[in-house]
């Protein structure tokens, strides 16, 4: 048995469904409005409400150029997919296998397994080994299968599509408002924190460890808040290579406001609300100092707003 069908084996469908198929990173405005439309045509035809996933992005898997970044982690990903309400999310492998199954190979996985009686996609979806089946040949493959297609369209914000590749643009700017726009919440980071800087100087930092492959805004300094044990916090976050003290890997370094507390080895989060200037190199510490005082009184005066 195929791994994929060894997944969807584990998986109990009580009804019949209707699918959506796609990776969602970072579910955003127009993954929601897709989402709202999956549950409201299911209700309509008395099915239950799915969204496939995967554990990773086709591109990790799949010969590319360029790697590709990630905007939400796997565990962030599920957790806001279920807070559209959707009735199921399955969550498969990504693998070479499942890559090159043809597209009815794949529906005829999901007919038995999660009883799936409609496909819901959005207009640029395609399907199947090396994309051979687009939403045209969906509509046949339908007929063909007794499964029915539903086409919604993208959302448009500004002339543009939302998508996660206009949020990764956006990101590549430091324009954390057009992030917040497309995706109608703060861009988060978390991780572990380790070994922080910053004390020589008398704005002691946290270091956030992330995974390598987690989209970043552009270098720079940022407004955030900081979440310590669901206590959220004003802080200022450097994302950079501390210039003034020597090329150095690319970091996240959080100075929480108010805060005095040890966090080595504890879960940070941040929400990353606006950038504040570009990262830069300064001829002495003292008067990176003195820029550091007065990004903090410039962040204090925009979270108090």
């Amino acid at each position: 048995m195929m791994k994929v069908e060894e997944e969807l084996a584990g998986f109990s469908a009580e009804k019949d469904t209707m699918l959506t198929i796609g990776v969602f990173d970072g579910v955003h405005l127009g993954h929601k409005y897709l989402l709202s439309q999956l549950k409201e045509h299911a209700r309509q035809q008395n099915l239950l409400s799915g969204v496939v996933t995967f554990r990773q992005h086709p591109l990790e898997v799949l010969p590319s150029p360029t790697g590709l970044a990630f905007l939400t982690d796997l565990p962030t990903r599920t957790g806001l997919l279920k807070a559209e309400g959707i009735d199921a999310i399955v969550t498969l492998s990504f693998t070479t296998e499942l890559a090159q199954l043809g597209a009815g190979e794949f529906i005829s996985l999901l007919q038995k397994y999660l009883r799936m009686r409609a496909l819901l996609v959005g207009p640029d979806f395609t399907l199947g080994r090396n994309q051979e089946t687009d939403c045209n040949a969906l509509h046949k493959l339908g007929r063909d299968m007794n499964f029915d297609v539903i086409v919604v369209p993208h959302i448009v914000l500004d002339g543009a599509v939302v998508s996660s590749t206009a949020i990764r643009q956006a990101l590549a700017k430091g324009n954390m408002e057009r992030v917040l726009n497309l995706t109608g919440r703060p861009f988060s980071l978390h991780g572990r924190v380790a070994t922080g800087a910053g004390r020589e100087i008398g704005f002691p930092t946290a270091n956030i460890e992330i995974d390598p492959r987690q989209a970043l805004p552009t270098d720079g300094v940022y407004v955030t808040r900081a979440y310590i044990n669901g206590q959220a916090y004003k802080s200022v976050t450097n994302i950079g290579q501390r210039p003034t003290f020597g090329r150095n890997k690319r970091t996240i370094e959080v100075h929480i406001l108010d805060y005095g507390s040890e966090l080595y080895g504890c879960e940070l989060k941040i929400d990353v609300i606006k950038r504040l200037r570009p990262e830069k190199q300064f001829d002495s510490p003292d008067q990176l100092k003195k820029q550091i005082a007065e990004d903090i009184k410039l962040s204090r005066a925009i979270l108090d707003c």
